[in-house]
């Protein structure tokens, strides 16, 4: 498989309003924003399919993008996607301007590693959470964070405060104070199977008539 492409033509867009948004969803476009840093908020127009088959993989919500805008490369990360409720269509982006100097603020999701081994040894992994905050700049942005569950027993769980984040990471909630130190994961047993004590007793077989009477 080959690696996704995180570099997408953008068009400064002009005409705005609800109205004008339809338009350009009907025309195969998604509006969106870049905000941040030293320069004004700027609206934009990008290729819907192209964005949408870029949401498919997991880099794109993790990944520094880069947007092509009026001949020019603007470092981004996406800071929120909008979807329609029930079409297949993302209906509207906010990306957020990275500079190479100033450290960013983002979400990185989590890979649980060894989930097998503890299924085998008769536990259930429970992910507590599926994504993390972080802070870096933005060469030191990872991908995602990976935490090995494969030792784990029934009645274990992993805190943020025991993985090691990687070079240049900071985890944002452990810096907000000794209660903010949230599990990850944990193992707990599976769930046993019972019979309802409410289930319909079976019917008693009618006893059978005598046939010792006698016949007329």
């Amino acid at each position: 498989m080959s690696q996704p492409n995180y570099e997408f033509k953008a068009e400064i867009r002009s005409d705005m309003g609800k109205g004008a948004s339809r338009r350009l969803r009907r025309q195969g476009s998604v509006p969106a924003i870049l905000y941040g840093g030293k320069d004004e908020a700027v609206s934009l127009t990008l290729d819907h399919d192209k964005i949408i088959n870029a949401a498919d993989h997991e880099g794109f919500y993790s990944h520094i993008l880069t947007l092509h805008i009026d001949g020019k490369k603007h470092q981004a990360i996406l800071k929120d996607l909008q979807r329609h409720p029930f079409k297949p269509k993302i209906t509207h982006l906010d990306f957020q301007r990275v500079s190479a100097k100033e450290e960013l603020h983002t979400n990185l999701p989590i890979h649980f590693l060894g989930e097998e081994a503890v299924k085998k040894a008769g536990g259930v992994v429970v992910h507590q959470l599926n994504d993390v905050e972080i802070a870096c700049l933005p060469k030191d942005l990872p991908e995602f964070i990976e935490i090995d569950v494969s030792g784990l027993e029934i009645g274990d769980n992993i805190h943020l405060s025991q993985i090691t984040a990687p070079k240049g990471v900071t985890f944002i909630e452990l810096t907000r104070g000794e209660d903010h130190d949230p599990v990850l994961v944990t193992v707990s047993k599976p769930k046993a199977e019972t019979v309802s004590d409410d289930a319909p007793e079976a019917p008693e077989a009618p006893e059978a008539e005598s046939g010792d009477e006698d016949k007329e």
